[in-house]
């Protein structure tokens, strides 16, 4: 485990770990984390392609997704979701983070992911019993290592179980990630090859939110990508991710963020945009 960050507001190690090879499709890594605060932390979550599975070894956290009213969890998971959230952690915090693509958690978990999004639901509800003992057995390991192949097996378990994505939805997907989002339903509806309304079912069974609330993720992901990569250019950023003009994507980022691009840009330890 190495240090993240250690200044006078606490404490940040990580220790990262690969996934075994059947599971990378889904799964980029397994991130460990321990976290000590003077003091309660509040962090806003955007909108993403990926789904979060939390398996937390320490004090529950206070979660608020969109429209929601916050919720106290400890391990759980987040479906996708079109609008901005929060958590708060304690002043320690200790646990691993999985970023899974949503058609690897329609298998993994075996549940439509259209009854997940916008939400966050105990780990145990979802996988039962033995996600319930997890957390222990996690915390029982000797290291991380051994902490990632108890995960992988664990997981894989899943995998052998869960339902498999349609080739046509994952088709879709692979098409919007591919082009951040710019590309019309109509167009996945030629590729694919069935009816727009039965795309939009079965995507929205597999993945969470319809192809083009999607797609609207994608873009907006983009572009926080971008605002964040150097000195902000909103005009540029509006451009390359498809927004009609900048004020489009100032809509964009209030309707999904619940903040101007200057706030979201100041959370995120970025200058002020002048005249923004």
């Amino acid at each position: 485990m190495r240090p993240v960050r250690i200044d006078d507001q606490g404490e940040w190690w990580m220790a990262h770990g690969r996934p075994h090879p059947a599971l990378r499709p889904f799964l980029d890594a397994y991130h460990g984390y321990w976290e000590k605060r003077p003091a309660p932390n509040r962090k806003r979550t955007l909108p993403s392609r990926r789904t979060v599975m939390i398996i937390n070894m320490g004090p529950p956290l206070d979660m608020e997704m969109p429209g929601a009213a916050p919720r106290r969890f400890s391990s759980c998971f987040a479906g996708m979701y079109d609008g901005h959230g929060s958590y708060q952690s304690t002043a320690a915090q200790r646990g691993i983070q999985l970023d899974l693509a949503p058609l690897g958690a329609y298998t993994l978990l075996g549940t439509p992911m259209s009854e997940l999004a916008n939400l966050a639901v105990p780990l145990p509800d979802l996988l039962g019993g033995a996600a319930a003992e997890l957390p222990d057995r996690l915390a029982a390991a000797p290291g991380w290592p051994a902490r990632f192949d108890l995960l992988d097996r664990f997981l894989l378990g899943r995998l052998e179980v869960g339902p498999s994505p349609a080739p046509e939805v994952a088709r879709a997907w692979e098409l919007l990630t591919a082009a951040r989002g710019r590309v019309p339903v109509t167009d996945l509806v030629a590729e694919v090859g069935w009816s727009r309304r039965h795309l939009t079912q079965r995507f929205k069974e597999q993945v969470g939110l319809p192809p083009k609330v999607t797609a609207r993720v994608l873009r907006f992901e983009r572009a926080v990508e971008l605002m964040t990569a150097g000195p902000p250019d909103l005009a540029g950023t509006a451009h390359a991710c498809g927004y009609f003009d900048q004020a489009h994507l100032n809509r964009e980022v209030r309707a999904l963020a619940g903040c101007t691009p200057t706030e979201l840009l100041a959370t995120m330890g970025h200058r002020p945009i002048a005249g923004h």
